[in-house]
């Protein structure tokens, strides 16, 4: 008896250990899944005198992928973007943050473009809003601009075949 309670406490430490490790840390539950996206009006990286805003978004299921020139991942995810692009499956949209605007164009124009538009949050109040943790982040938005799904880190191949892909064409289907 007298060993009873630290082997009950050690066997729950254990089975607690266990589960945590069957999680994916990648995944952060975003409170804004199934609410509508913030809405955000912000300067093209391409054209400073034109706006992107959620309002010219709806009506179109579409992804918004948050991306910087500074970020290490990004880089990883980008190629994925870009060749993703080219099926023209979905729309991707661009969300720069917290970057200068001279090294996103050179980021685009070395690596290519995926993107439609990508707006430039020069201090990261919209990525603020739209519960950014860091950079890459990708965020899919219904026709209504509801956020159904959201994707913490680089975006890979398998993500899109297996998670996302399936998610649009459910979307796209959806009245």
């Amino acid at each position: 008896m007298r060993f009873a309670i630290p082997l009950v406490i050690f066997v729950l430490l254990v089975v607690l250990l266990g589960v945590g490790l069957t999680l994916d840390p990648r995944e952060v539950p975003s409170p804004l899944i199934g609410k509508p996206a913030p809405a955000f009006s912000l300067p093209e990286v391409a054209a400073a005198d034109r706006t992107l805003s959620l309002d010219q978004l709806k009506g179109q299921v579409f992804l918004l992928n948050v991306w910087a020139s500074w970020c290490v991942s990004c880089r990883q995810e980008h190629p994925v973007l870009v060749e993703f692009s080219k099926r023209g499956i979905v729309p991707i949209y661009g969300l720069n943050y917290k970057d200068t605007r001279d090294d996103a164009l050179a980021w685009l124009k070395r690596f290519g473009d995926p993107y439609r538009a990508s707006a430039f949050d020069e201090d990261g109040k919209m990525g603020i809003e739209w519960g950014v943790y860091g950079v890459p982040e990708t965020f899919l938005v219904d026709k209504h601009g509801v956020i159904r799904y959201k994707q913490t880190g680089p975006v890979t191949p398998e993500d899109l075949e297996n998670k996302i892909l399936p998610l649009i064409r459910e979307l796209q289907s959806a009245a």
